[in-house]
């Protein structure tokens, strides 16, 4: 089969991924920090300026376009999520006579492009509980390390919620060829393993 080059990208192109980066970077930056105020603002832009002067990276192609109601509804549920998940994560501290087990769960998602893949583990970093340990580009699959699994269903609920937040991430700023993807069957089998902490061999 033959290939085709990529045509290169137009100056509005290039400047509307970088706005598009910037806007991600500082988001995250103000979401690590926790509060929203005009210094982390400006802080974060300066950042994620060094960020991409500095270490640039290959362009990433935002196909898509953003959907301001299923962004919100993205929003609504990553809010609630957050607090969901610390209050768990707090009570797990102070159970006594608990002791957390983990798991490191493989999650293949159905959208292999880099901003798909980006914004679905930043989501899930932020939440508590739940921290991503390598992110496979080729396969378009994410190794994430969560507390407070300890049997195989627990671990499939898991990977059912991650694909769930990517149908939300694809729905608030995808394309309608990646939209058309979520309608496949979700990808299972041995290529996902799964390592639970603290089970019995």
């Amino acid at each position: 089969m033959t290939t085709h080059p990529r045509a290169p990208l137009t100056r509005r192109v290039r400047w509307r991924n970088r706005a598009v980066a910037v806007t991600g970077l500082v988001t995250v930056w103000v979401l690590l920090w926790g509060t929203f105020t005009w210094a982390n603002v400006i802080s974060g832009l300066v950042v994620a300026a060094v960020l991409l002067v500095v270490f640039p990276l290959p362009p990433v192609t935002f196909a898509g376009r953003l959907r301001p109601v299923p962004l919100l509804r993205f929003l609504a549920r990553f809010l609630w999520d957050l607090v969901v998940a610390s209050a768990q994560v707090a009570w797990l501290a102070v159970r006594f006579g608990h002791t957390p087990r983990g798991a490191i769960i493989a999650v293949r998602l159905r959208v292999n492009t880099d901003l798909n893949l980006t914004l679905t583990a930043e989501a899930l970093s932020l939440v508590p509980g739940s921290l991503i340990l390598e992110a496979d580009r080729e396969t378009g699959t994410l190794y994430v390390h969560v507390i407070g699994v300890r049997t195989r269903d627990e671990v499939e609920r898991f990977r059912h919620g991650v694909r769930e937040l990517e149908e939300r991430v694809v729905a608030a700023v995808g394309s309608a060829e990646e939209l058309s993807r979520l309608r496949q069957p979700d990808p299972t089998g041995p290529s996902e393993p799964v390592d639970l902490e603290g089970a019995p061999t």
